[in-house]
């Protein structure tokens, strides 16, 4: 059984469930989970966990993400993106500098709070919101705290209309449909997001990754094993903590370790001296000065 994280191409028009599906049926195997799910008209990185590497997936959701897109102002739409129906539309008479659209774009750096689109998986008293959207029902949906660490127009044009194209490195849990949605307030129209690519999720580059057609080739040539990203290097991103050989058999049976000087409130992967990511540790919940195990990996 293959294991290991697999950076997948996703491309537009399947979603990420279709994606698993069709892994599942190409290499015969069921163990396999994403890291997170990309809406269907959304392309781009979408990490696959295979075998033992699906114990660590809820841990790769967490990592931030960087996107390319285009918003078009002028139209809304239900979903926020180009595949809803247009419910408002305004002309769209201005035209904007490069300065004035990178200082929208400045207001919108650091952390901010979105309310999720009613087409979003976002759960309110046990039912997706886009459960109530499709049947026509009205809610209110929870706002969130998410973060944009970098906003920034994506081309070299220096005078702006109907299409923003843009880049932006944000957080887990960002709605970039409403982002698109609330730049397009700030400037004064209605707006939606036009097109949208993920190029990168965590560790895992557009660059790195594998289409369908260069998965299919791989196991027809016995060399698919070899193009999958280990456990450790998936998991580069997080903070990470040596060990030594003492302290690593400790961790391998999930005991509770002194916290270091130097940890923060956050997960941290635990590696002994060969370099083997050997668990996951997090703050103990009652004694502020050991930390735990969230989840062992060397079993």
């Amino acid at each position: 059984m293959f294991s290991g994280v697999l950076p997948l191409y996703k491309p537009r028009g399947m979603t990420s469930h279709d994606c698993i599906y069709r892994l599942r049926k190409l290499l015969h195997m069921k163990k396999i989970g994403h890291t997170g799910t990309l809406d269907p008209e959304v392309d781009g990185v979408l990490p696959i966990c295979l075998g033992k590497a699906t114990r660590i997936a809820q841990f790769l959701t967490v990592d931030s993400k960087v996107y390319e897109g285009v918003i078009r102002l002028g139209t809304a739409t239900t979903t926020e993106d180009a595949t809803g129906e247009v419910v408002e539309g305004k002309t769209v008479t201005d035209r904007w500098s490069r300065a004035e659209i990178e200082a929208v774009f400045t207001t919108f750096v650091g952390e901010i709070t979105q309310v999720p689109p009613m087409y979003s998986a976002v759960k309110v008293k046990g039912k997706k919101l886009y459960e109530y959207a499709r049947a026509g029902i009205k809610v209110e949906r929870p706002s969130r705290q998410v973060t944009i660490f970098e906003l920034a127009l994506n081309t070299d044009g220096e005078a702006f209309s109907k299409d923003l194209p843009f880049v932006v490195y944000c957080s887990k849990g960002t709605y970039v449909r409403t982002l698109a949605v609330d730049i397009g307030k700030k400037l004064g129209y209605p707006a939606h997001l036009f097109s949208l690519t993920r190029t990168r999720s965590g560790a895992f580059d557009i660059g790195d990754c594998l289409s369908f057609a260069d998965i299919e080739q791989a196991i027809e040539q016995e060399r698919f094993a070899s193009l999958l990203t280990p456990i450790h290097e998936a998991l580069k991103e997080m903070p990470r903590l040596n060990v030594d050989e003492a302290t690593a058999q400790q961790v391998m049976n999930g005991a509770v370790l002194n916290k270091p000087n130097d940890f923060k409130n956050q997960l941290y992967t635990v590696y002994n001296n060969h370099g083997e990511c050997l668990a996951i540790y997090k703050q103990h919940p009652t004694k502020p000065h050991l930390i735990k195990p969230e989840r062992v990996l060397s079993n």
